[in-house]
C-alpha cells in the first residue's frame, strides 16, 4: 500500500489531484488508515496508469471514468492504441530535433515545416475518441466540431477563455453577486453553444475540475488571472446550488 504523498512523487500527480481524483470516483482509493488517510494498492496505481495514458489522448476526465467502468472495457486494444498514439507523437517530436539540429549546425534557416505536420496524431485521436467516446456529451460535441477549421476551435476556446477572464476581473467579489451569477450563466451557454448541452449537473462536474486539475487551473488563471479558476468553481458551485 502507498500513501497519497508516496503515490504523488511516484507517479508526478499533484496531491490535490488525487484527492480530487477520489472526490468525483475517478480514482478511489484501496483503503483509508483510521485516520482517514488515503491508502493504494496495485490495482488503484494500475487504474492511474490508464488514467494518464487516456489524457495523452486529450480526454476529459468525466469520460475517462466512463470508459474505464464500463463493462466492455478492452484494456488490450486500449494500450494498443496508446502506444500508437505515442510512437506518433515521439516520430513528430523527433524530427523536430532533427531540424532544429540542422538548422543550428548549418547556421541557416531551412523553410522545412514538414516536421510540425500534426495530422496524423489528430487523425489517430479522432478514430480513438471515436471509439472510446460513446457517451452522449462526447457524440454532441463531435457533431457540433465536426469539419471545423482549427481557427473556428480556436475561436471556440478563445470565446471560453474570455469569460474566464471577465469572471477574474470579478474575483474579488461574493460568489453568488448578481453579475458573477451572470457570467455563470453566460459560461454555461457557451460551453452548451460550441460542446455539449451544459446542464446544472455537468456544469457542476466542471466547476470542481477547473480548481482540481491542473492544467485546467493554469488556463484558467492565464486568462483571468491568478485565483480565476478557484473563483470560478466557488461561483459556479453557488450557482448550481
Amino acid at each position: 500500500m502507498k500513501t497519497v504523498n508516496q503515490v504523488s512523487k511516484l507517479t508526478g500527480v499533484s496531491i490535490r489531484t488525487l484527492q480530487y481524483y477520489d472526490k468525483i470516483g475517478l480514482l478511489t482509493p484501496a483503503k483509508r488508515t483510521q485516520a482517514g488517510y488515503r491508502l493504494y494498492d496495485d490495482t488503484a496505481l494500475e487504474r492511474l496508469q490508464q488514467i494518464l495514458l487516456f489524457r495523452e489522448l486529450e480526454f476529459p476526465l468525466d469520460m475517462i471514468g466512463k470508459i474505464l467502468d464500463s463493462p466492455d472495457f478492452d484494456r488490450e486494444l486500449a494500450l494498443t492504441q496508446q502506444i500508437e498514439l505515442l510512437s506518433l507523437k515521439k516520430q513528430r517530436l523527433e524530427k523536430i530535433i532533427a531540424l532544429a539540429r540542422e538548422i543550428k549546425d548549418k547556421g541557416e534557416n531551412k523553410m522545412d515545416f514538414k516536421a510540425f505536420d500534426n495530422e496524423k496524431i489528430e487523425q489517430y485521436t479522432q478514430r480513438a475518441k471515436a471509439q472510446w467516446g460513446g457517451t452522449k456529451e462526447f457524440a454532441e460535441y463531435e457533431q457540433k466540431n465536426y469539419k471545423k477549421t482549427k481557427q473556428e476551435q480556436k475561436a471556440m476556446a478563445d470565446e471560453l477563455m474570455s469569460v474566464f477572464a471577465e469572471l477574474g476581473a470579478l474575483r474579488g467579489r461574493a460568489e453568488d453577486d448578481e453579475q458573477v451569477r451572470a457570467l455563470v450563466i453566460k459560461l454555461k451557454s457557451v460551453i452548451t453553444k460550441n460542446y455539449y448541452s451544459c446542464t446544472d449537473e455537468m456544469l457542476a462536474s466542471l466547476g470542481q475540475m477547473y480548481a482540481a486539475d491542473d492544467e485546467f487551473r493554469q488556463n484558467i488563471d492565464k486568462a483571468g488571472g491568478e485565483g480565476t479558476a478557484e473563483f470560478a468553481s466557488r461561483a459556479i458551485a453557488s450557482f448550481c446550488r
